[in-house]
């Protein structure tokens, strides 16, 4: 039998929503505080998903200021298909708040944000027989609105708030056959994450509860993925039916740590008496029976395209200036907009940790500046290895306390910088050596290769930074200026991972 593993997307790519059109599927997950925002996908049969681009990737769409909090920025997307168009739906949170986004085609060019009249987080759109467009936020509410100009029609309406748990959120719906069906996530978007359904008549209520409640959760259980929800729906075109929904993989001693954040899970589901049915969401799943493998991405940038792939993403803005990839051809050229990595509006481009087990390099020419690569969880938690004044060091950042914990000489001119991160296998037996991982640093030279630091990681894990994001690893300029003349992201070797 063949089968698919979980995460399908993995790595920080929280909340996802998918629609399929025809044979294929798109799918859009929460960007938070990094622009462009709202990644997008493409798959041929939800196993293999492919970025195709970003929905909100000009600075007119998406404006997040240097104040923009850490885990602030663009919420919870919601991606349909209606009447031959794409409509893209988000919040901005602190910002614009609700706004919606559409395109004649999936990569693009997706139009300037409409305005939603409507408040809270987390909408969604749907569309009756009649027409009317239908946009439900956590809450939960429900109101008839105009998508071309967000105004607010009718309502809102009171939706049914879940089974009484906190957090009622990320609400779905979804005509079919002759009822409304709603989803919700509940129970907060941490262990004790959920998800429930009810359905009704029409959009307006009252809705009955679904008897088999919550149909998913993981809370209370030790199977490998946690934090089970913020679901959606969609029907394949062989007519069975799937859920896409977040998942965290903790590790190591008690209470365990994610570092990867929320990642996007694929599960079955069935329809029983009227009601959708979810099993666990396992690591390994019977595949669906459309199979449409894609090449993976490549681990390797040499910098030879006009402009950065779709995965690469900075902190709240990438000011034209801060970047060129045709001033050297073939490398990457980043100007420092700021001094230093503990406050925004530094120079950083960066691609999500989406491997327990991975290894990170860049061979990066320095000139007069100072330049680096960065595992990244916020302006308050992360490690670097940077190269200036003829020496590279390792430099910790974790909550108040910055340390320079190692030096190493080197002679001018490009050097090689690498991270090399293991997860923990075994379950230890004292908090000591408790944690998810290590993130251990090395530079290449004239010695060869030189192990700088190995650090514990659950200082950059979601436990200890807080938030909803999870790492990204990345190339820095805070002086000056620097090439980048490759960065390469592969998988680690396991055999070598610590405990």
């Amino acid at each position: 039998m063949r089968t698919y593993d979980n995460p399908v997307i993995p790595g920080f790519h929280p909340d996802p929503s998918v629609c399929r059109v025809g044979e294929d599927y798109y799918l859009v997950c929460s960007s938070f505080e990094y622009f462009p925002g709202v990644p997008l996908f493409h798959s041929r049969d939800l196993v293999h998903w492919r970025q195709i681009g970003n929905v909100l990737d000009r600075p007119g769409q998406l404006e997040l200021p240097d104040d923009t909090p850490a885990s602030g920025g663009v919420y919870a997307p919601t991606i349909r298909h209606h009447d031959g168009r794409f409509h893209m739906i988000t919040t901005d949170a602190g910002g614009k708040g609700n706004f919606l986004v559409t395109a004649d085609r999936p990569e693009g060019p997706w139009s300037d944000p409409v305005p939603i009249e409507l408040p809270g987080i987390d909408p969604d759109l749907a569309w009756d027989d009649d027409g009317n467009c239908w946009c439900a936020v956590a809450g939960c509410q429900v109101a008839r609105i105009d998508p071309l100009t967000g105004k607010v029609l009718e309502g809102p309406f009171p939706l049914w708030s879940g089974t009484g748990l906190r957090d009622p959120e990320a609400p779905h719906l979804y005509r079919i056959g002759e009822w409304w069906y709603l989803i919700v996530a509940e129970g907060g978007t941490a262990l004790g994450h959920g998800v429930s359904a009810a359905r009704a008549r029409s959009p307006r209520g009252p809705w009955e509860p679904a008897p088999g409640n919550p149909l998913l959760t993981h809370r209370g259980t030790g199977l490998p993925v946690q934090c089970t929800g913020h679901a959606d729906l969609v029907e394949a075109a062989d007519g069975t039916w799937w859920m896409v929904l977040l998942g965290t993989r903790p590790r190591g001693y008690f209470p365990e740590f994610h570092v990867l954040g929320r990642e996007t899970f694929l599960a079955p589901v069935e329809w029983v008496d009227g009601w959708p049915r979810v099993g666990p969401v396992r690591e390994r799943h019977p595949a669906p029976a459309a199979w449409h493998p894609v090449e993976p991405p490549p681990v390797r940038d040499d910098f030879d395209a006009g402009t950065p792939a779709p995965y690469w993403i900075s902190p709240r803005s990438r000011p034209e200036g801060s970047w060129s990839l045709s001033e050297r051809p073939g490398w990457l050229r980043l100007t420092a907009t700021g001094d230093s990595l503990d406050r925004p509006g530094y120079t950083f481009l960066g691609r999500r940790q989406q491997h327990p087990d991975c290894r990170a390099a860049t061979l990066v020419d320095p000139g007069a500046g100072r330049a680096g690569l960065s595992v990244r969880m916020d302006e308050a938690h992360h490690y670097d290895i940077e190269v200036c004044g003829g020496a590279v060091s390792v430099v910790a950042r974790i909550g108040p306390v910055r340390q320079r914990l190692a030096e190493h000489p080197v002679p001018p001119g490009p050097v090689m910088l690498a991270v090399d991160i293991r997860a923990t296998r075994a379950r230890p037996l004292t908090t000591a050596t408790g944690g998810p991982d290590t993130v251990a640093f090395q530079v290449e030279g004239p010695d060869g290769v030189v192990r700088l630091a190995e650090l514990d990681g659950r200082y950059l894990s979601t436990q200890v930074a807080t938030g909803f994001t999870g790492r990204v690893i990345g190339m820095y300029v805070t002086e000056g200026r620097a090439d980048f003349d490759w960065f390469d992201y592969g998988l680690g070797d396991p055999g070598g991972a610590v405990g």
